[in-house]
């Protein structure tokens, strides 16, 4: 007897190997759990579904049974026409005014991986009271009512998502500008919506890896220095104001200068606060999470706007989203989510952002950043991660037992997610297990890039001597 495969959804979503746990049995398991949550909680309503999915190998078909199984229990499903960003189908589900969401995708990681989002009904991540509750239903018998078939529409969920990105930024100030801009989509669903959305402009666009390639040429889609080499060498051979890099299903966002500098995400979402603050005069809090850098508490004290701080994940900044007045939260990878929108991240409108940011205050990039960095102190923030041999295999204790790291005494531990480890002099260390993959992951700041090197060091270090498979 083949042993049924344990699914568990992690940060964002369950993700796992194609034709190893993820398969069309298990997709099929999901989406029957999926449906029975969602029938169960609709009072005798029409429950009704949007599917997107990106270019991963066999998503468009992993959507096409998602589809079937949801009509096969009496939901109706609107279905992606093509591959899209998470951010359209976020789009799509509160537009269209969607009980839920699910985007075939597994975002960052590996090319062999793929997954499975739920979104809610504002069109933000779900979190663990949904995604808990469908775990609960896999292969629950009990859970199934004979329903009429749901009908399955199938749309272009681009048009009004790029409609939307038009309406946000302001294309009239754009209109004239002659910036040199070059995006990397990373071989991902974000394709070339930002042509669409800049058309008229004299904002001129070239792209990088734009092709479909579901391996993403052996790489992981993620929008960090390693991932991009190729990239940073065009662009220090080439003159561009401005380098956009998104994820694999763009949501998230990186940055590279005109002289080849990789500007942490982090940085951007500093950026960000003091566009949507003073250019465009709104209002609200910010969100960060645990593992964000100190340069967002001090912004936000100076601009006199509310700070919240989460655990890793951007279900949790959603979740604050809907409840609260936030103009921008962001997460320590590159996701980011703007107020008078859908809960969620947007690597596309980020990038459109940054460059309207340029536009207002009639800078380059580089210029704007060290006018940040002028103000409240250059910070260096820089992240890394240890494979594992499987999850588990690594306990955060000796984290906690840490008193001293790199010369700096540890001051004090938080174990709210991961261990963070603040230290004397201001700067952190925090090691946190992934929640998609066997791996951990490790963050530092400091006000040295020496310093903080050094403290990723010390983290991978320890991981080495305490990792039970190693």
């Amino acid at each position: 007897m083949c042993e049924v495969t344990k699914i568990k959804f992690g940060t964002d979503g369950w993700r796992g190997v194609i034709s190893d746990d993820f398969t069309f049995v298990n997709v099929r398991r999901v989406g029957k759990a999926v449906s029975d949550f969602y029938n169960g909680r609709s009072g005798g309503r029409k429950v009704s579904i949007a599917i997107g999915y990106d270019y991963r190998f066999l998503s468009d078909k992993y959507a096409r049974i998602m589809a079937e199984v949801f009509s096969n229990n009496g939901i109706d499903v609107v279905l992606s026409d093509q591959a899209v960003p998470t951010p359209t189908l976020s789009f799509a589900v509160k537009q269209l005014g969607m009980s839920a969401g699910i985007m075939i995708t597994a975002s960052h990681n590996p090319g062999e991986y793929n997954g499975i989002k739920i979104k809610t009904a504002e069109g933000g991540a779900a979190g663990a009271d949904i995604t808990g509750e469908v775990e609960k239903l896999l292969d629950d018998p009990a859970a199934h009512v004979d329903r009429p078939a749901g009908k399955i529409r199938t749309v272009d969920m681009t048009k009004d998502y790029v409609r939307f990105l038009r309406s946000y930024v302001d294309l009239k100030k754009i209109k004239n500008a002659k910036y040199r801009v070059l995006v990397d989509p990373m071989h991902g669903s974000g394709r070339d919506f930002l042509t669409r959305v800049l058309k008229g402009t004299a904002i001129k666009l070239e792209f990088t890896r734009l092709d479909h390639n579901p391996s993403f040429e052996g790489l992981r889609p993620e929008p960090i220095p390693e991932n991009l080499q190729d990239t940073l060498a065009k662009i220090k051979k080439g003159k561009y104001d401005l380098c956009l890099v998104l994820d694999g299903d763009a949501d998230r966002i990186a940055a590279v200068t005109g002289d080849g500098e990789f500007i942490s995400p982090q940085k951007i979402l500093g950026l960000l606060m003091l566009h949507l603050n003073q250019d465009r005069k709104m209002s609200g809090g910010v969100v960060k999470t645990l593992c964000g850098t100190n340069l967002i508490e001090k912004v936000a004290k100076d601009l006199g706007m509310k700070m919240y701080e989460t655990p890793v994940g951007f279900k949790y900044i959603s979740e604050l989203m809907v409840k609260e007045n936030i103009l921008v939260g962001g997460e320590e990878a590159g996701g980011m989510g703007f107020k008078d929108y859908v809960p969620e991240r947007d690597g596309s409108l980020a990038g459109l952002l940054l460059l309207e940011m340029m536009v207002m205050r009639k800078k380059t990039f580089t210029q704007v950043l060290k006018d940040m960095e002028k103000k409240y102190g250059r910070y260096y923030y820089l992240r890394d991660f240890v494979k594992l041999a499987a999850l588990g295999s690594f306990t955060m204790d000796s984290v906690k037992a840490v008193k001293n790291v790199c010369g700096k005494d540890v001051v004090k531990v938080d174990s709210t997610d991961g261990v963070k480890l603040m230290l004397s002099d201001g700067s952190w260390l925090m090691l946190r297990a992934s929640g998609t993959e066997p791996m951990v992951r490790i963050y530092a700041e400091s006000l040295s890039l020496k310093q903080t090197k050094d403290m990723l060091a010390f983290g991978r270090n320890l991981i080495g001597r305490h990792c039970n498979d190693r």
